[in-house]
């Protein structure tokens, strides 16, 4: 091949960052993948066949194929992280049974309200529906189902003797 490494990459370069960036937006992410571009392309050049498309085209697909190799492991790493966090954050024995105990205090709790006062609290925060949604469903305003849900979780509150969860 006539051309040189550092030919290439002045010649391509911009081109390079703009398919890099593209696909990795933080600035020092498609700075590493560029320079892993540049060592593919330093080991890679006398391996390229002009029969089988233009030189543009062929650093267009490294960089392409890098940026999202790498993208891919920065997603396995932080999946990794969030895994081991996950694991650190497991409670201990003795944790784990203030959180049994917290919750089936909180069921007692729930049975003293009236079944449509359980099943309202239930809707909001254990399957996480909005308010809105309550609201249309009821037929009332949205502020009056605030107003319902916050009698609600003062009225737990004092039968959890004043604690909140």
């Amino acid at each position: 091949m006539a051309c040189d490494l550092e030919e290439i990459l002045s010649q391509y370069g911009g081109m390079m960052d703009y398919v890099i960036r593209g696909i990795l937006p933080q600035r020092q992410e498609a700075e590493e993948c560029l320079a892993e571009v540049r060592k593919k392309l330093a080991e890679g050049l006398s391996s390229y066949d002009l029969e089988r498309g233009s030189l543009a085209t062929w650093i267009t697909a490294v960089c392409r194929h890098a940026a999202i190799d790498h993208r891919r492991s920065l997603a396995r790493r932080r999946e990794a992280a969030m895994e081991e966090d996950v694991a650190d954050s497991t409670p201990g024995p003795e944790e784990a049974l203030l959180q049994k105990e917290r919750a089936l205090r909180l069921r007692q709790a729930l049975m003293t309200l009236s079944e449509r006062d359980r099943r309202l609290f239930y809707r909001k925060y254990y399957y996480l529906q909005s308010t809105a949604q309550l609201a249309a469903e009821l037929g009332t305003t949205e502020r009056a189902v605030e107003g319902k849900l916050y009698r609600i979780r003062k009225r737990l509150q004092r039968e959890l003797g004043g604690e909140m969860w």
